[in-house]
């Protein structure tokens, strides 16, 4: 008699069904997520051209490699693993669903033959008085049972941690609530940047993968920004900026500060702190002492700006760093003499004051210090998913207990009328970590035969 062929519906079911499917797409989902681990994702053009070659990063483009987390073939791999895992459960879940509401109350001849954990003994008692005591001992060690009395046998059946069989379920439920969320994220969350100078407030952030500008409905104004410096160097410790958020005119969130790891959330919307840098040309206070004896003068200059000296002359601050060679902050500048004559260029040292004495010219100029706007660089990020994601963290967290250390165990337990006697057998089984449930049958059934002794002999172990 030939096979009944499967329809195509069948096989395709049984495709979607199959455990091989599983296993591959996990692994392809595993060597794509390396690929955008290694290739930094939604950076600029000229990042990945710079980084990897305009042919590379072409070749980048046609696979979307740049974005692949949006791509339409990892989307792909994960709708596929989403239906394999919601086929599978679908498949296997009636019957482990029976075994949880509607249980085996009576073990057949078969189940205690060829059962891994069995006994068998005879107990020199009628079956009435052994039914009492067998109830009270599974009942104070294991868990209340249920009797059942067919064709003139008494038979109990008793189990615990029914519901153990679930947690694989709970499991797989979770990473579709996750996917779920991670869609919501994509779909209807951004990733975005924005500076904003000392003083100055913003209500558009921009994509990290570029396009348009985003209007967050509220804006975000940048009242101080202050960063620190390790002792001896010129290595950040700690910045941290003071942020407003005005929302329809209104200061709803006033002299918030915010630094690395510490964000700021409103109306669903992160802004981390990021980056920072200069904002503008800076203002320098300097010291200008005659040659020719005087006072000397306090004077504030703007780079680029002409400032007016005794005697005609003039000088001007063309250039400035925080840091000049590890001689700390310096300025470049030139002096103009009365008859406009633009003078060589030279460095000023603010950690050197007496330097510029040495250079002999008509003024002697010191760096007494520098005030420089910044500008905070701050990431903004809204995910209306991250909770949806939380929820399946928890359902993955809590399936994962249940189902790997959570077992369902269950016990049967015969007795029927044998000579005048009563012939008492017992198989258990659980349906995870066997060797523990061994060890437990094992003493189960010596505390059974002791309860029931001194009447009790033989087995089918011999008793041991």
């Amino acid at each position: 008699m030939s096979a009944k062929k499967e329809t195509f519906f069948q096989s395709l079911w049984n495709f979607f069904c199959s455990l091989k499917l599983t296993i591959i797409t996990l692994i392809l989902l595993a060597v794509t997520s390396i690929i955008g681990t290694v290739i930094q994702q939604n950076r600029p053009a000229a990042e990945y051209i710079q980084q990897y070659g305009e042919s590379t990063y072409r070749f980048f483009l046609s696979f979307q490699l740049t974005d692949m987390y949006h791509s339409w073939w990892f989307l792909a791999l994960l709708v596929l693993f989403c239906i394999n895992l919601t086929a599978c459960s679908i498949k296997r879940f009636p019957h482990v669903w029976k075994s949880v509401r509607q249980p085996l109350l009576v073990a057949d001849e078969t189940q205690f033959r060829l059962s891994a954990n069995a006994d068998e003994l005879l107990v020199d008692a009628p079956p009435a008085r052994v039914r009492d005591q067998v109830a009270d001992f599974l009942g104070g060690r294991f868990a209340a049972p249920t009797l059942t009395e067919r064709e003139g046998r008494l038979h109990f059946y008793a189990q615990k941690a029914p519901w153990a069989r679930l947690g694989v379920y709970v499991t797989h439920l979770s990473i579709l609530v996750i996917f779920i969320g991670a869609i919501i994220g994509n779909l209807w969350g951004f990733k975005a940047y924005v500076n904003i100078a000392e003083g100055t407030e913003e209500s558009r952030v921009w994509p990290q993968n570029g396009g348009a500008p985003i209007e967050l409905g509220f804006a975000v104004r940048c009242d101080d920004f202050e960063v620190t410096y390790y002792d001896g160097s010129n290595r950040p410790k700690e910045f941290m900026s003071i942020l407003d958020i005005v929302d329809q005119g209104q200061e709803v969130v006033s002299d918030r500060k915010i630094i690395v790891n510490d964000p700021i959330t409103y109306k669903g919307i992160t802004f981390y702190q990021s980056s920072y840098g200069p904002a503008g040309d800076p203002t320098v206070q300097m010291r200008v002492k005659p040659s020719s004896g005087g006072e000397p003068l306090e004077i504030s200059a703007r780079q680029g700006e002409q400032v007016a000296l005794p005697g005609g002359y003039s000088f001007a601050v063309t250039g400035f760093t925080p840091s000049y060679n590890q001689f700390g902050p310096a300025v470049q500048m030139h002096l103009n003499t009365p008859e406009g004559k633009h003078g060589n260029p030279f460095i000023v040292l603010q950690n050197f004051p007496d330097f510029d004495a040495r250079r002999g010219g008509e003024f002697a100029f010191a760096l007494l210090g520098f005030s420089q706007p910044q500008f905070t660089g701050l990431q903004v990020k809204k995910d209306p998913g991250v909770w949806v994601v939380w929820l399946g963290c928890t359902l993955l967290v809590l399936g994962s207990l249940v189902a790997f250390f959570l077992s369902h165990r269950r016990i049967w337990v015969s007795i029927e009328e044998q000579g005048g006697r009563s012939r008492v057998r017992l198989c258990g089984s659980a349906h995870r970590n066997q060797p523990a449930f061994e060890l437990y049958f094992d003493q189960f059934k010596k505390d059974l035969r002791q309860q029931l002794a001194p009447s009790a002999e033989g087995g089918r172990d011999g008793g041991k």
